[in-house]
């Protein structure tokens, strides 16, 4: 059963929500680290993101890599805009696949609400068609999927050499 809450605001907004049992803090991490990220954000199994860019300041740039292990794949790249560590991420990305999609903005709050983390991440797209494409596209699944490799992850014990 999905944890994750996908829902549609107006024609340009998609909002996700999601509980993790674990401090905001790490939450956030798990977001920002190329180390963290690439344990947890791989999408559908299978999948694996041999390139993790994250340069975690405001203008810092992003840019992930995909491989099916199959010769296939994608990436993203972006750049953050803000950033309030442990509370708020704010960024642009575009998925390449293998053209560019029109810039995707995304605002992600992590709040403590008692028992771990309530993430909202707010993706504001340029029009209706560019937000019903990429919800044709599969992601909800593949989002939730990663949610749970990232619950599994948060949960271990993170030593100081993990970093």
């Amino acid at each position: 059963m999905s944890k994750m809450s996908l829902k549609t605001e107006g024609e340009t907004h998609v909002v996700v929500t999601r509980h993790f049992a674990a401090s905001p803090e790490a939450v956030y991490r798990a977001h920002t680290e190329p180390k963290l990220v690439q344990k947890w954000m791989l999408g559908p199994e299978g999948w694996t993101m041999p390139v993790c860019i994250s340069e975690v300041r405001p203008g810092g740039k992003i840019r992930y890599e995909w491989s099916n292990g199959k010769g296939g794949g994608f990436h993203l790249t972006g750049e953050y805009l803000e950033l309030e560590p442990y509370r708020r991420i704010v960024h642009v990305e575009r998925m390449h696949l293998p053209d560019p999609t029109p810039d995707n903005h995304i605002e992600t709050r992590f709040d403590a609400d008692g028992s771990g983390t309530f993430m909202t991440m707010r993706m504001t797209l340029p029009d209706a068609q560019t937000r019903a494409a990429m919800l044709a596209s599969g992601m909800e699944s593949g989002m939730e999927a990663s949610y749970v490799r990232l619950d599994e992850l948060i949960q271990e014990p993170v030593t100081a050499g993990s970093r």
